[in-house]
C-alpha cells in the first residue's frame, strides 16, 4: 500500500473509486509494481548486464525501446554457420510476465521463419519453453537454445510439417529459406 492510501485508510477517508477497485492482479504486478514485479525487474537487469558482457556471438536481446516496461524485449539471433540460416539474422518478441522465472517468457519469431519447429505466426515448439521450463534458464539460454534448434530441428514435433518433409533435403530447404527470407527492418 502506498504512503498516500494508508494515511487515507487509517482516517477512514478512502475514496469511492479505491475502496471498490479490485487488487492488482499478479500480471499487473509484473509491470514494475509490487514486490513481485520489483523482483522480475531485477532478475532481467541482471540478466540484461550478463548478456551484454557475456559476448555470445550471434545472441543479443535489449528491453523493447518502443516499450515503456522491462517486461517487453527485441532479441536477435543469427543463423549458425554450416546451417540453412547461415547469413540470416532473426529477430524475437520476448514477453515477460510477474511469474518469471517460474514460467517461461512467451518469445516468437517477428522476422518470418521458415522453420519445422515455426508456425506461420512466428510461435515456437521449443521444450525448454514449456514443459522443460525451468527457473536456472535464463534469456541468454533461450536465445542460444532457439539458435541450435535453428540448425538441429525436432522434426518429430514439427509446427510446420512442409519444412519437417524438406528437411532432409538440406540444398533445396536452404533455397526456400532464403526465398522466404525477409531481413528485420
Amino acid at each position: 500500500m502506498a504512503r498516500g492510501e494508508n494515511q487515507e485508510a487509517q482516517t477512514g477517508n478512502v475514496p469511492a473509486a479505491s475502496a471498490s477497485a479490485p487488487k492488482p492482479s499478479a500480471s499487473a504486478a509484473g509491470a514494475g509494481k509490487g514486490l513481485e514485479g520489483q523482483s522480475v525487474v531485477r532478475r532481467l537487469q541482471s540478466e540484461l548486464m550478463a548478456l551484454m558482457m557475456g559476448g555470445d556471438p550471434g545472441v543479443s536481446a535489449f528491453p523493447d525501446p518502443e516499450g515503456d516496461s522491462m517486461l517487453h524485449w527485441v532479441g536477435t539471433i543469427a543463423g549458425s554457420a554450416g546451417t540453412p540460416y547461415e547469413g540470416t539474422s532473426y529477430r524475437l518478441a520476448l514477453a515477460f510476465t510477474a511469474e518469471y522465472p517460474y514460467k517461461p517468457p512467451q518469445v516468437r519469431f517477428d522476422t518470418p521463419c521458415f522453420h519445422p519447429n515455426v508456425d506461420a505466426h512466428g510461435n515456437i515448439c521449443l521444450d525448454i519453453l514449456q514443459d522443460k521450463w525451468s527457473s536456472a534458464y535464463d534469456v541468454r539460454t533461450i536465445l542460444l537454445s532457439i539458435q541450435s534448434l535453428l540448425g538441429e530441428p525436432n522434426n518429430e514435433s514439427p509446427l510446420n510439417t512442409q519444412a519437417a518433409a524438406l528437411w532432409a533435403n538440406q540444398e533445396e530447404f536452404r533455397k526456400i529459406v532464403q526465398k522466404l527470407y525477409k531481413p528485420a527492418a
